[in-house]
């Protein structure tokens, strides 16, 4: 933890500015890149937090996401900053640079879990095995820029991964039934929830990673990802819900018509949802759908 702690200050401050307390009169103010990450801070600090999520559209493609003027004003404002990195948000390092401050905390995920490359798989909050790394770090920028409240969230910090526990017994509940058995999926939003669970992607990597781009994928690789679905290989088809192309959704109505089930799977947290139940009925939607 002392290493995620010092990062943060060296990126993001200088000297004894890391350990400024909160300004008086409000609760901490934070941006969250996405409101997924929006929402575990928020759990974690209650109401010593005021929470700005950026990307919280459900029906927005995080790829062609643009920010706004109240948002960058969010982030002029903010003490702590948390982005995830990997370049799935880079429209942050505009707002930041456009307000720069010596104030603020920038805390990027992606860093925290030690995870680099333009090949990396960006949708981090789908590493289950990991959160408590990410709620691990989250904790750390909130108590370095309001070190007066350090034990709330120490406490906040424990009280989500405790709270984690049903979603972790479930992926291990999936690994141990059906451990190898071959999905595919659109795009590798699910990449690391297939992987801690112990299934295998059959999807081609020039048909996921091209979607992901917005780029049409190769005749070659879409005849791959068709004979998964017509000759069935895969028991499930994991479908990224949110972007939405006339390829992938040729592919889903394949695997409908094929009778192989199909698992929806998002980028932002839906509303009116934690990040605990919106992980969770996805994780029983693929459970329910293996076992069929």
């Amino acid at each position: 933890m002392r290493i995620i702690i010092a990062t943060i200050c060296i990126a993001a401050c200088a000297g004894s500015e890391c350990a400024s307390a909160r300004p008086a009169g409000g609760p901490l103010p934070v941006v969250a890149a996405e409101n997924v990450y929006g929402n575990i801070v928020q759990q974690i600090g209650g109401p010593l937090v005021s929470v700005t999520s950026v990307l919280s559209d459900p029906n927005a493609d995080p790829h062609l996401f643009e920010p706004g003027t109240r948002n960058g004003l969010a982030v002029s404002q903010a003490r702590l900053v948390i982005q995830n990195g990997l370049g799935y948000d880079a429209f942050m390092d505009k707002l930041e640079q456009a307000a720069p401050s010596s104030h603020r905390l920038v805390l990027t995920i992606a860093d925290a879990l030690g995870i680099h490359g333009s090949d990396a798989n960006p949708h981090l909050w789908y590493d289950v095995p990991k959160l408590n790394v990410v709620a691990g770090a989250i904790t750390a920028g909130l108590v370095k820029a309001d070190p007066a409240h350090a034990s709330a969230y120490r406490a906040g910090r424990d009280r989500f991964v405790k709270s984690l526990q049903p979603l972790r017994g479930l992926v291990a509940q999936i690994e141990r039934r059906f451990k190898g058995a071959p999905v595919a999926y659109t795009e590798p939003v699910p990449g690391y929830l297939i992987a801690a669970a112990g299934l295998t992607n059959r999807a081609p990597e020039t048909f996921t990673r091209a979607v992901e781009d917005g780029t049409e994928p190769t005749p070659q690789a879409l005849a791959a990802m068709d004979a998964l679905v017509t000759g069935h290989k895969i028991k499930v088809l994991l479908y990224n819900s949110q972007t939405v192309t006339p390829i992938t959704e040729r592919v889903r109505t394949a695997a409908l018509h094929a009778g192989i089930p199909v698992v929806g799977v998002a980028e932002t947290l839906p509303p009116h949802r934690t990040f605990q139940q919106w992980q969770l009925a996805e994780t029983r939607a693929l459970y329910r759908a293996l076992s069929k």
